[in-house]
């Protein structure tokens, strides 16, 4: 059996990325609480605990892909993939719980009393709002360019892209106050925390389906089907089915048919051609393919003097 989901040189740069990214969001969050004190800004509060809980989903989600690249043991004998998952649900249900509520309980009052908020040094805090998008920027870039399979750097991205969209709507927030247009602050606020909350749903939906077993796909098992009726000696096959068990892992199981005359030995050799041929296709997945004998021949019976005796006829296994 394959064991742990590879931590190969992907995963080794998606971890490299998330270091990057949670320092970059503590320096951020450092300069966007600091000018805010400073200025009154509301949407530079709403990005200051938006990047708050950055650092902390970023560092969750980097120990995720950590754990993850852990080998099977006793007690997990398919790795430690799914950790990726879990840290993504989680990182998911702090957007919505936390980052969101908080910034749509700041913003909606304020709606109201926007006219009452008074905002000085609005230069400082453009400032700081360009700087903390070309920061966001180098991990952002970092991830596109390396296209991320698993599901802590895809969550990192998501919110990668939450940051960049938060901070365009605080900066031309910004830009409206100092014109004399402070109602723009409260709107850019309940913008961002309305943009949190429906990514962190999408997160959460997508996970949560990956850690109830989601299925590779139709089109990947109609390939993988495929690949297993074209191993000679298979006449058919049922009961095809798999599941996703990491970001690269997949375990699944087939029911091959085989002539029934054959040995026990020639029927586990053509399951053991499957599984090699299901795993050439799929890399790093992990197979148990049942034998089972195939109708007899036209015009010859099951029972029949001719069928094969029941110590040679295969109904077993492969791994």
């Amino acid at each position: 059996m394959s064991g742990a989901v590879s931590g190969g040189s992907d995963t080794a740069s998606e971890i490299r990325t998330l270091r990057t990214t949670v320092v970059i969001y503590a320096v951020q969050f450092a300069l966007k609480i600091g000018v805010y004190l400073v200025t009154g800004v509301m949407a530079l509060l709403a990005e200051a605990l938006h990047t708050l809980s950055d650092v902390f989903v970023a560092a969750f989600l980097l120990a995720a892909l950590v754990i993850s690249r852990k080998d099977s043991d006793d007690e997990h004998p398919y790795g430690h993939g799914r950790a990726q998952w879990v840290g993504a649900l989680v990182a998911a249900t702090l957007f919505i719980s936390f980052t969101s509520f908080e910034l749509l309980r700041e913003s909606v009052p304020a709606l109201v009393a926007h006219h009452d908020t008074k905002h000085e040094h609005l230069g400082l805090a453009v400032a700081v709002l360009v700087v903390s998008m070309l920061m966001a920027l180098v991990p952002l870039l970092m991830l596109l360019r390396k296209k991320p399979r698993g599901a802590s750097a895809k969550a990192q991205l998501v919110e990668l892209v939450n940051d960049q969209l938060g901070l365009v709507a605080a900066l031309v927030a910004t830009v409206f106050v100092m014109y004399g247009f402070p109602i723009a602050d409260p709107i850019a606020a309940l913008f961002v925390a309305i943009l949190i909350g429906v990514n962190g749903a999408s997160l959460f939906k997508e996970n949560a389906s990956s850690l109830l077993g989601e299925s590779p796909g139709r089109e990947k098992m109609t390939r993988l089907e495929a690949t297993a009726r074209a191993v000679p000696g298979v006449l058919g096959l049922h009961a095809m089915r798999a599941q996703r068990i990491g970001p690269d892992h997949i375990h699944g199981e087939v029911h091959i048919e085989v002539e029934g005359a054959l040995l026990v030995r020639d029927g586990h050799r053509i399951a053991v051609d499957v599984r090699a041929a299901l795993r050439a296709v799929e890399p790093g997945s992990d197979w148990v393919v049942h034998v089972d004998t195939g109708p007899p021949p036209e015009g010859e019976s099951e029972d029949g003097p001719d069928s094969a005796p029941p110590e040679t006829s295969p109904h077993a296994s492969s791994r």
